[in-house]
């Protein structure tokens, strides 16, 4: 039996690739499990500097495996919180995870699918791609993946979808903030997110890793004397560290940074 995540390697780039195609990359506690572990992983390796979300097949990820959601039918409520906090947990550690993440999207992306690409940094997708939070059909909420699709759509939007489970196209996702980028197809996707992982390969990996973590700071502040005073030491760090330095000179002698591919 197929391994159901495939971690694949590419120099400093970690593709962390969804691999139940016959089941539309649904989600169940193991593919949760492997996907939270590898993500772990990949986060303590110094090596890794890009990681990209995708999935083998036809659909980046239907949302939940029916069987699983059968299952956690029949269970306690006590399991069923057990359950959600593991997903919470996959989903937390791809927003904070301190690589940036971009996210492959062809075919379905529905739920928890949803989840994933509103915790990456940059999310990239076919023109034939399908969105959808069709929770409220089963009489369920996407309450887990809520704060990261609220954060990357807007409230107002998502009191929609959350309402509706409407399906909505690639054009609609990109208009209201869920996708940087639409394309034509799968091959214009991998050409549009090696772009991006040429970007960040140009860029400094600490500067990288902590732009999501100033963003969120930046975001969640409301004390404006404690936000200039942490945004001063952070650019204070940055100049006086060693690729603070590095990136400093390289500009100054008009040459590629020494982490510049």
């Amino acid at each position: 039996m197929s391994h159901p995540l495939l971690h694949l390697r590419e120099g400093a780039v970690a593709r962390l690739r969804l691999n139940r195609p016959q089941l539309h990359n649904a989600f169940d506690a193991t593919v949760i499990a492997a996907l939270t572990g590898a993500l772990d992983a990949v986060g303590r390796d110094t090596d890794v500097r890009v990681v990209v979300i995708e999935a083998e097949g036809a659909s980046f990820s239907a949302g939940a495996d029916l069987n699983w959601m059968r299952g956690m039918a029949a269970a306690s409520e006590a399991e069923n919180r057990a359950d959600a906090l593991a997903l919470a947990r996959l989903m937390r550690t791809l927003d904070e995870l301190p690589k940036p993440t971009i996210a492959r999207i062809q075919g379905a992306a529905f739920g928890g699918g949803v989840g994933l690409v509103a915790c990456c940094d940059i999310a990239i997708a076919t023109s034939n791609a399908k969105f959808g939070l069709t929770e409220s059909k089963l009489g369920l909420l996407p309450a887990v993946i809520s704060p990261y699709v609220v954060e990357a759509i807007g409230a107002r939007e998502s009191r929609r979808w959350f309402a509706t489970a409407e399906l909505f196209d690639a054009t609609t996702a990109h208009r209201i903030g869920l996708l940087h980028e639409v394309v034509d197809d799968e091959t214009s996707l991998d050409a549009a997110v090696q772009r991006q992982i040429d970007l960040l390969l140009k860029a400094g990996p600490v500067a990288a890793a902590e732009a999501k973590s100033l963003v969120r700071r930046v975001a969640s502040h409301t004390d404006r004397d404690r936000h200039d005073a942490d945004n001063a030491d952070l650019i204070a760090r940055l100049r006086v560290s060693p690729e603070g330095q590095e990136g400093l000179g390289a500009f100054l002698e008009k040459r590629r940074p020494s982490w510049s591919s």
